[in-house]
C-alpha cells in the first residue's frame, strides 16, 4: 500500500508540473464541451422562438385566381410577395435561394373551386433545406386549415351539419413534464460528461506508460523491488484523481452555463443544480476506474507518446459508442441495460434529468459492473507489466 501511494504521489505531482498537459486535460476537455453545448442549445432555442414569432413569408403567383385564399392568408399574418412565375421559374427561384416557398395558383383553380371540385395548388419548396422545410410545414398547415374551413362552409350551405364530417375528435394529452421535454435538448449532455471524464486522465495515462518508456525511465522503475500491481495501481489511481477533477469541473461548468440558457421560453426546465451535479458525480464515479484502467492497459502496449495518442484516440470512442446507440434506438432505462458500462451511466443520468426516481438496484448493478470490468483490466495490465516485453 505504501508503494502504491508513493507511485500515486509521484505521478500526480509530475503531471501537475506539466502546465500544457494540465490545461488540455483540466480546462479544454471539461470546459470547452459545456460551453460549446450551451452555445448550440441557446442558438437552437433562440432560433425556434424567433421562427415561432415571425410571420410566414410566402411568394404567391396567380393570386388573382383565388382572392378568397389570398385574404385568408393575409388574415393568418402571412407575409405575401406577389409575383408572376411559371412552375419552372418557381423551381429556379427556390433552388437559387431567391424565395423560400412559392405558392402557384393555376388558372383552373377558380372554375374548379366554383364547381366544388378539388382545386389544384402547387407548393414549391426545397425539402433538403431544414429552414425551408419548417416554412413549408407551416404553409401546408395553413392551407390545410383553409381547406377544412371551406369544406365546413359548403356542408353548412347545403343544410348538412359540418360535424358529420368529423367522426372522431382527437384531444392530445401531453404527460411530459418540463424537465422531460428538456431532455430532448439535453440528452446529448451525458456524452460530453463522460468524454470530459476520459479526457481528464488521457495525458497522464499516456505519460505514465508510453511517456516513461520513451524517456527511458521505465526500466529503472521496473527494476525496483516493488510489486508490479502496486506500480500499476498507483498510476491508475493518479489517473483516476485527475479524471475526478475533470468530472467536477465539467459538471460545474454545465451548471453555470445552463443558468443562461433560455429553456423556459419553450416550456422546458433543466433539472440541473448542485444536487443533480452531486448525483451525476456519484453515478459516474464507478466509471472513472474503468476508464483509467482501459487507457492505461491500451497505452502499455505502445512504445512512444505519439503512438499512444493514436491508439487512445480510438480507445476513447469505445465507451462513448453505446451512448450513440441509445440515441438512435431511443433506449429507456432497463435493468438489463445496467450491465453495459457507460450506457448504464448515460441512462441513469438521463433519468435524473427527467426527475424520475432511480432504482437502487439499477444503480448498484451499474456501479458493480463498471468496477468489475475495471478490476479485470487492472489485473490484465499488471500481468502485462510482469512480462519481459515491457523492457523491450
Amino acid at each position: 500500500m505504501n508503494a502504491l501511494l508513493i507511485v500515486f504521489g509521484k505521478e500526480f505531482l509530475e503531471n501537475l508540473r506539466d502546465r500544457r498537459t494540465l490545461v488540455s486535460a483540466l480546462l479544454f476537455g471539461p470546459l470547452f464541451g459545456p460551453l460549446l453545448f450551451g452555445l448550440m442549445v441557446s442558438r437552437m432555442l433562440s432560433q425556434s422562438v424567433v421562427e415561432a414569432d415571425e410571420p410566414l413569408k410566402l411568394t404567391i403567383s396567380g393570386s388573382e385566381h383565388a382572392p378568397g385564399l389570398r385574404r385568408y392568408l393575409e388574415a393568418q399574418r402571412v407575409t405575401l410577395t406577389i409575383a408572376t412565375l411559371s412552375e419552372n421559374e418557381a423551381r429556379a427561384a427556390v433552388r437559387g435561394g431567391r424565395a423560400q416557398v412559392v405558392l402557384i395558383i393555376p388558372k383552373e383553380y377558380g372554375p374548379r373551386f366554383t364547381a366544388a371540385t378539388p382545386a389544384p395548388l402547387l407548393l414549391v419548396a426545397d425539402s433538403a433545406d431544414s429552414q425551408t422545410r419548417k416554412s413549408t410545414d407551416r404553409a401546408r398547415a395553413i392551407l390545410g386549415g383553409y381547406a377544412s374551413t371551406i369544406a365546413q362552409l359548403r356542408l353548412q350551405a347545403r343544410g348538412v351539419n359540418p360535424l358529420l364530417a368529423v367522426p372522431v375528435a382527437v384531444n392530445d394529452i401531453d404527460v411530459a413534464t418540463p424537465t422531460g421535454r428538456a431532455v430532448v435538448v439535453l440528452g446529448f449532455m451525458t456524452y460530453f460528461v463522460l468524454f470530459a471524464v476520459l479526457m481528464g486522465g488521457l495525458y497522464l495515462a499516456i505519460d505514465s506508460t508510453a511517456g516513461e518508456r520513451e524517456r527511458g525511465s521505465l526500466e529503472a522503475l521496473l527494476s525496483l523491488p516493488v510489486a508490479r500491481a502496486s506500480l500499476v495501481g498507483g498510476k491508475i489511481l493518479a489517473t483516476c484523481a485527475y479524471m475526478c477533477i475533470s468530472l467536477a469541473l465539467c459538471l460545474t461548468a454545465f451548471i453555470c452555463v445552463f443558468r443562461f440558457v433560455p429553456l423556459e421560453k419553450l416550456g422546458m426546465s433543466a433539472n440541473l443544480g448542485w444536487r443533480t451535479a452531486l448525483v451525476f458525480f456519484a453515478i459516474c464515479l464507478p466509471f472513472v476506474p474503468l476508464g483509467a484502467a482501459l487507457m492505461t492497459f491500451a497505452a502499455s502496449f505502445t512504445r512512444s507518446y505519439r503512438e499512444a495518442q493514436t491508439y487512445l484516440t480510438a480507445v476513447l470512442l469505445v465507451p462513448t459508442l453505446p451512448i450513440a446507440f441509445a440515441g438512435i434506438y431511443s433506449l429507456k432505462t432497463k435493468s438489463s441495460l445496467m450491465f453495459i458500462p457507460s450506457l448504464s451511466q448515460h441512462l441513469l443520468m438521463t433519468s435524473v434529468l427527467k426527475d424520475e426516481p432511480i432504482a437502487m438496484l439499477d444503480a448498484g448493478v451499474s456501479a458493480a459492473t463498471s468496477l468489475g470490468v475495471a478490476l479485470v483490466l487492472m489485473v490484465l495490465t499488471a500481468r502485462h507489466w510482469r512480462r519481459e516485453t515491457m523492457l523491450g
